[in-house]
């Protein structure tokens, strides 16, 4: 046996440490080569990093939550024979979601553990050994910063069944004593407790005197949603927000994007967001105060030329902000793709640092869900951001081509601005607001030169 030190590599950003979002591996755990270890986050993005090394998992540096320092060991895996180690760390550039190599400091063979007391403690000034110390230089008593014996005692029963937390907190939410579910590999995985759930529900399965009720549950704000708090309270905090709230009659919108689709050919379906960009970018430029950043700390607000928009996207992880780069530069069915992409980028947690940083203003929207008005919350440091919501249908009165009026069918949308209030008046933000209404309830002006 030996032990493999993988340390955290250089992932190309020049940052001096990142971030534990989540594990994928619990002490004890057998990881293949190439298999998962940890989800790491720099500033921008999160990174997998991935196993060089087949072996048992022997020590994790840390919850999530805590900062590892670049080129310091994050996981130790016991492996069957030899392993060598590279001298130096690897760089890693910061848009490869996982990690080929990593680097390690030579690491002698294992020896036979030293008597108690002796060792090189005494030499080290009776600090702590650093967690990827050989053998023969940690005392036996050395205790690493996780072992297979952390955490709270087992239950009655499963005193000798191996389960990674998450299958534990799983079982523990469905009240299943893990001690009776069979398993072939050394620990219960999550298929195991499927196969016992399949089985179990084919005789009316419920645990004896389970509850329906779930148990509280405490969750540490870490990783993206650590830094959407941090950014939001900062906005909130520093910039004076005022909303301003107008409807929208998108009926001949509606209606013209739904002939579009049906000539669209190989090009993707247009949803009513592109067509709304179109129509943000070809009134911006009469309103500049509003495509800006204000750097409140040199008391300087930057007026741009070109529209970057940042599109705020769910993810698994959080709201992300991947930016459209010169939307101002592409049609309905080039927005369309780039929406796409962007959107799928940051799903998975490959969207480049680039593409999440640099807007000029955003547009952020629910979709189906929108209700009737939303306040939103400003994306610092723009001054800016334009939220549209519910698209409804109410009657409404319409003059008749002959005189008088009548009842007709509309689809109605109110949309939504907040402003930063030291950068953009009200008037200005009103203003904008009907110059966009005036373009989106006469569409065929969108595609006017």
């Amino acid at each position: 046996m030996a032990r493999f030190s993988f340390r955290l590599p250089d992932i190309g950003e020049g940052i001096s440490e990142a971030e534990i979002v989540a594990w994928h591996v619990a002490v004890g755990d057998r990881v293949e080569e190439d298999g998962r270890l940890a989800d790491m986050m720099t500033d921008k993005a999160t990174v997998e990093m991935e196993s060089p090394v087949a072996g048992t998992v022997v020590e994790l540096a840390g919850e999530p939550g805590d900062q590892v320092a670049i080129g310091a060991t994050l996981v130790v895996i016991e492996t069957e024979g030899e392993v060598v180690q590279p001298a130096e760390p690897e760089r890693v550039e910061a848009e490869n979601p996982g990690v080929e190599e990593v680097a390690s400091s030579p690491q002698t063979e294992r020896q036979d553990p030293p008597r108690h007391g002796e060792g090189d403690h005494a030499q080290h000034g009776g600090g702590e050994a650093p967690l990827d110390a050989t053998p023969a230089s940690v005392p036996q008593e050395a205790t690493p910063l996780h072992r297979p014996s952390d955490g709270p005692p087992p239950r009655a029963g499963e005193d000798k069944v191996l389960a990674s937390p998450a299958v534990r907190a799983r079982a523990k939410d469905l009240g299943i004593d893990l001690s009776t579910v069979r398993h072939d590999g050394p620990h219960i995985r999550h298929a195991d407790l499927d196969a016992f759930l399949r089985y179990g529900s084919a005789q009316g399965y419920r645990a004896p005197n389970a509850s329906r009720a779930r148990a509280d549950e405490t969750v540490k704000v870490i990783g993206m949603r650590r830094r959407i708090a941090e950014n939001m309270a900062a906005a909130k905090r520093h910039i004076p927000h005022f909303t301003y709230v107008e409807e929208i009659d998108v009926t001949a919108l509606e209606a013209m994007r739904a002939d579009l689709n049906a000539a669209r050919g190989q090009r993707p379906k247009l949803t009513m967001l592109p067509l709304l960009i179109v129509a943000i970018c070809r009134t911006l430029p009469d309103f500049p105060m509003l495509n800006a950043r204000y750097d409140d700390e040199a008391g300087v607000v930057t007026r741009f030329g070109s529209v970057h928009l940042g599109m705020a996207a769910q993810t698994d992880a959080g709201l992300m902000v991947p930016v459209i780069r010169d939307a101002q530069d592409m049609n309905p069915w080039q927005l369309a793709s780039e929406i796409i992409r962007l959107a799928e980028a940051a799903r998975t947690g490959k969207a480049k640092s680039e593409e999440l940083s640099g807007g000029t203003i955003t547009v952020t929207s629910l979709g189906p869900l929108g209700g009737i008005a939303t306040t939103p919350v400003i994306n610092r440091p723009e001054v800016a951001i334009i939220g549209p919501n519910r698209i409804v249908e109410r009657p409404v009165f319409r003059a008749r081509p002959g005189g008088g009026e009548e009842i007709v069918k509309a689809k109605l949308m109110n949309l939504s601005i907040s402003c930063d209030h030291r950068v953009v008046d009200g008037h200005d933000a009103a203003s904008y607001v009907q110059a966009l209404k005036r373009l989106i309830e006469t569409p065929v002006l969108l595609f006017a030169d």
